[in-house]
């Protein structure tokens, strides 16, 4: 049966996911998991935005971003939260992934969430190159001005904000949107995503199911 964030979240084991980090990465990354599992318990209590605010300043902080070619040897690799914390390194997907995975884990709503898939400007307004990037946003209602939480960009701003990002498509494990469209184009994103559905599975054996 494919695992989704929901079964992972049901079936969650942070001091088995704490035993792996150490047995399989040693004392700095069992360090940096106890460090993420005190945040998570800090931020429950905390509405959403402050939580938004918490949680993109630790992965921006610790995580140094790095292509998957340099880190893994392959060109797009979806890397789990326990990889990433064990690296210290990632691509955007990695950072949106953690970031998305810490925040359900503190309570956020699934519905709130969406990893996102954008074209980044570079090089400022007058930029004429457009990279594919991705991004964590939330949204605090279906039709609002959503919250992006960005590897490249320390500072939490709404997407009317970013005129720099043009959203692609987003996903969580409810839905795939594609656009800005609120309703979801598709209740099987894992249909599209087989990297999504392989990254849960993943997560499962981490210690998040």
């Amino acid at each position: 049966m494919a695992c989704t964030a929901l079964s992972v979240l049901a079936q969650v084991n942070l001091d088995r996911m704490q035993q792996l980090a150490q047995s399989r990465y040693g004392n700095h990354t069992a360090n940096t998991v106890a460090q993420w599992r005190d945040l998570i318990a800090a931020i429950s209590t905390l509405p959403d935005e402050q939580r938004v605010e918490r949680v993109n300043a630790f992965f921006n902080k610790r995580i140094r971003w790095q292509q998957d070619i340099d880190i893994w040897g392959q060109n797009d690799y979806w890397a789990t939260p326990l990889e990433t914390m064990a690296r210290r390194t990632g691509d955007c997907e990695d950072f949106s992934i953690a970031k998305y995975m810490t925040l359900l884990l503190a309570g956020t709503a699934i519905d709130k969430l969406r990893i996102t898939y954008v074209k980044a400007q570079m090089g400022g307004s007058l930029g004429k190159h457009y990279e594919a990037h991705m991004v964590l946003a939330y949204y605090p209602t279906p039709a609002a001005d959503p919250l992006i939480l960005d590897n490249m960009v320390d500072i939490v701003r709404p997407a009317s904000k970013r005129p720099d990002l043009k959203p692609v498509f987003g996903f969580n494990s409810k839905g795939l949107w594609v656009g800005g469209a609120a309703a979801p184009a598709s209740r099987d994103p894992g249909a599209k995503l087989s990297r999504w559905r392989d990254l849960l599975q993943r997560m499962s054996a981490d210690g998040l199911g």
